[in-house]
């Protein structure tokens, strides 16, 4: 088995971040995080998940900013990360956070109505 894929993920999600932080300045793409990054095992293709916070209007926003940006972001990880071919990259909403926080506000007003109910 190889680690490859595994150390080109964990590579390029470092190397997103920071061009997120440091270089692309679009308005339209707003607090967002890389979560995961998913290489395929031939290293053809790359699934980058993106955490943004925001409504779900702010949110679609970000993802397609991030998707009219993919040619400069894979000129610019290709430079950063030597590779013979670098990897096709697409970006995909990650819900997980959002779905996470919903279930707290969630256990939250149950634990709420419990404790109503026991005085």
């Amino acid at each position: 088995m190889s680690y490859r894929p595994e150390r080109l993920a964990e590579a390029m999600k470092k190397e997103i971040s920071e061009l997120l932080r440091d270089e692309i300045k679009d308005p339209r793409i707003g607090f967002s995080s890389i979560t995961v990054v998913e290489v395929s095992s031939d290293l053809r293709y790359a699934k980058i998940f993106v955490s943004v916070f925001g409504s779900p209007e702010e949110q679609a926003a970000s993802i397609e900013a991030l998707q009219k940006a993919q040619g400069f972001i894979r000129g610019e990880l290709a430079k950063r990360i030597r590779l013979r071919h670098f990897p096709e990259i697409t970006f995909k909403l990650d819900e997980s956070i959002g779905r996470g926080s919903r279930v707290l506000e969630l256990l939250n007003r149950v634990r709420e109505k419990d404790g109503g109910a026991d005085e």
